[in-house]
């Protein structure tokens, strides 16, 4: 059990690290919870820092879902606490919750008074390791959208939802054997489901046609209405 509430502890610690923060006030000297829409997240960070230190910040909280997946689950794992009536294996299951306390930590940094960013980058990390072949499709869908709307957070949501789709449609429809898929099936349903509820905000902007949009990043321009998900 010590091994295991140091793990979700030393997980959860790893994801609040606000790079986003700590990038802006070395290089930049600012303090991006003052600046556009105060999140510490990449997007944020794209918008008040730059591209540069914008992928910076975004490779960095990547990197906090892969780290406590890769390497703090492998190295404190010892033996559940508990019966694992899981599919999986105790290692994966560990490795869950790692990801999951480092996303909760990204979004309830204990270091920034339990404030963060919306948790996609750190996720992301997490679910490479866990569902790369799912994690390749909500992030190409991610940039499909970004690039076809201008919006970072309608791609967001939208790759946060096709995550467990992805995965439902290919253990029934192509037949392919996930292992664990019951399990994972549900626990990335809760992730999903977690992620576009960080996004409420951007959701109600959208909808009303406030959203901030990345101009630079709108390639593919198919129409263009003002309102709704129009408005520059």
């Amino acid at each position: 059990m010590l091994y295991l509430v140091l793990l979700i502890i030393s997980s959860y610690l790893v994801g609040a690290i606000p790079f986003a923060l700590i990038i802006g006030q070395i290089f930049k000297g600012k303090d991006i919870r003052k600046y556009g829409s105060g999140n510490l997240g990449s997007t944020n960070a794209f918008r008040t820092l730059g591209i540069p230190y914008g992928i910076l910040v975004q490779i960095l909280d990547i990197g906090k879902g892969l780290f406590v997946v890769m390497v703090l689950a492998n190295i404190m794992f010892d033996n559940l606490p508990f019966s694992n009536i899981t599919p999986f294996d105790d290692i994966t299951l560990v490795k869950i919750i790692a990801g999951v306390s480092a996303v909760i930590g990204h979004t309830f940094s204990v270091f920034v008074g339990f404030k963060g960013g919306k948790g996609i980058n750190t996720a992301l990390g997490m679910l490479i390791s866990l569902s790369p072949v799912e994690a390749s499709v909500s992030a190409g869908f991610f940039v499909l959208i970004l690039l076809s709307s201008g919006y970072v957070s309608l791609g967001s949501i939208a790759a946060s939802f096709i995550f467990p789709v992805t995965m439902f449609v290919r253990e029934h429809l192509f037949k392919v054997e996930i292992d664990g898929y019951k399990t994972l099936l549900f626990f990335s349903m809760a992730v999903s489901i977690f992620l576009i509820y960080n996004h409420r905000s951007n959701i109600k902007r959208l909808l009303y046609g406030d959203e901030n949009r990345f101009e630079k990043l709108w390639k593919i321009r198919f129409f263009y209405i003002k309102a709704p998900l129009g408005k520059k």
